[in-house]
């Protein structure tokens, strides 16, 4: 495991085969893949990349506080997992960002304000610090947790393996902003799954029962797991099944223990009960949720909702108070090519965001109502739902809004990493 502390973004805070390496400088706030961003419409945007994609990834938890502004200088800590062309040099690499700050309204042109402030700008720049672990194979997808006090993430290998790792060396590595080798032990996840038959992409952690988890793959198969003692995980040896094909996605309730919810390939999206035998346990399904493969879903935790993404190109939200009608709630298209995440907003159970193969990140607000006065001057093929759209990532993966810094989002894509606020949220 190795440390470094980088200024972002644009730089790359890891090589493929990283040695200890030197600090690295060189940040800028700016353009996106070269596209014309008008940053007025952002409180905050920063971007930077890892070397390899990183085509998942997840936020960690920390302990600076619950809603943050970005008002002061912002800190985050989340984990990803690249997807190399060689396998042997996947990893794991744990990221702490510190000092992003707000996008300033007023630019000054005197040059030489500009320069007098040259120092205080080099020490505005948002600074990287990092921690890598070897990880065998592709990672297709990681989700991390908190359980007594430790930090755990979850990976899915392409090999058809399920890994979880213990993160607090990588943590306190990055908190020290020091270089640390890798042990044999830090290389090692603390426990591994090998009973799928093949690989697979879906992974939640469970809200209510800390430490257990739920993983599905491309062979239709759904295992629980449940944490025993000494650090290891008892997992059902007979699978969940309903599906008819691929399991794409995976989320548990927020506040219903031993229910999940679930999405597949086959079309469906389907609500489990764990209590019940694995052959019994899918207790609702939709048929046809989607017209063609359902990738994501979301489960809302202010609201009894549940929104899924598909192939389709279309955002659908359903009630599960009236899941059994097979009518969704609402239905946001504007995507023109498939849905590959999609996130409620942790505080706000109106907003929501999704991205797609069309390199758009959408947010959305279900509670917007058109205004009669000003609707025949908008654009009619412009959902009235939609409030803002942000671009120029390439093959948009992932995103995810940051539950302690209400209103920021966090996204991958193969061009690299994203981190912005806009003034909508």
């Amino acid at each position: 495991m190795e440390g470094e502390e980088n200024k972002v973004m644009e730089d790359e805070v890891m090589e493929e085969d990283e040695k200890e390496e030197e600090e690295e400088e060189g940040g800028q706030q700016g353009n996106m893949l070269g596209l014309e961003c008008d940053f007025s419409a952002y409180k905050l945007f920063h971007e930077g990349n890892a070397g390899a994609p990183c085509l998942s990834f997840d936020v960690v938890q920390d302990s600076l506080g619950e809603n943050r502004s970005c008002d002061t200088p912002v800190t985050c800590y989340f984990v990803a997992g690249t997807q190399a062309a060689r396998t042997h040099v996947n990893s794991i690499i744990l990221m702490k960002i510190r000092n992003l700050r707000k996008i300033k309204d007023d630019e000054s042109d005197d040059d030489s304000e500009l320069e007098d402030d040259e120092d205080e700008g080099m020490k505005s720049e948002p600074r990287i610090s990092s921690a890598v672990v070897k990880h065998s194979g592709c990672v297709n997808r990681i989700r991390a947790t908190v359980v007594n006090n430790v930090h755990l993430a979850a990976s899915w290998s392409e090999l058809g393996q399920v890994h979880i790792w213990n993160m607090s060396r990588m943590i306190d590595s990055v908190n020290e902003n020091r270089a640390h080798r890798c042990s044999q032990q830090d290389d090692r996840p603390l426990f591994s799954f090998k009973g799928h038959q093949t690989e697979g992409f879906a992974v939640d952690w469970a809200h209510t029962m800390p430490g257990t988890l739920a993983t599905g793959d491309c062979g239709k198969n759904i295992h629980v797991w449940k944490p025993n003692a000494g650090g290891v995980w008892a997992v059902n040896t007979t699978p969940y099944v309903a599906h008819t094909a691929s399991v794409e996605d995976i989320q548990w309730s927020p506040s219903e223990p031993n229910v999940f919810a679930s999405c597949s390939v086959d079309k469906s999206v389907r609500i489990w009960d764990i209590r019940a035998s694995p052959s019994k346990a899918c207790m609702l399904t939709l048929p046809n949720a989607h017209d063609s493969d359902v990738n994501v879903i979301h489960w809302n935790h202010n609201e009894p909702f549940i929104v899924s993404g598909g192939d389709d190109g279309k955002v659908q939200i359903w009630d599960l108070r009236e899941l059994q009608s097979g009518n969704a709630v609402a239905v946001l298209k504007h995507h023109d090519a498939p849905v590959t995440s999609v996130e409620w907003h942790p505080s706000d159970a109106s907003v929501l965001a999704s991205g797609g193969e069309d390199n758009q990140i959408l947010q959305w607000d279900l509670a917007v109502e058109r205004d009669i006065d000003v609707e025949a001057e908008e654009d009619p093929n412009v959902p009235q739902q939609l409030l803002f759209v942000h671009k120029g990532q390439e093959e948009i993966k992932e995103l995810h809004w940051h539950p302690q810094v209400p209103g920021l989002l966090l996204s991958t894509a193969h061009s690299g990493f994203n981190i912005f606020k806009t003034i909508s949220c």
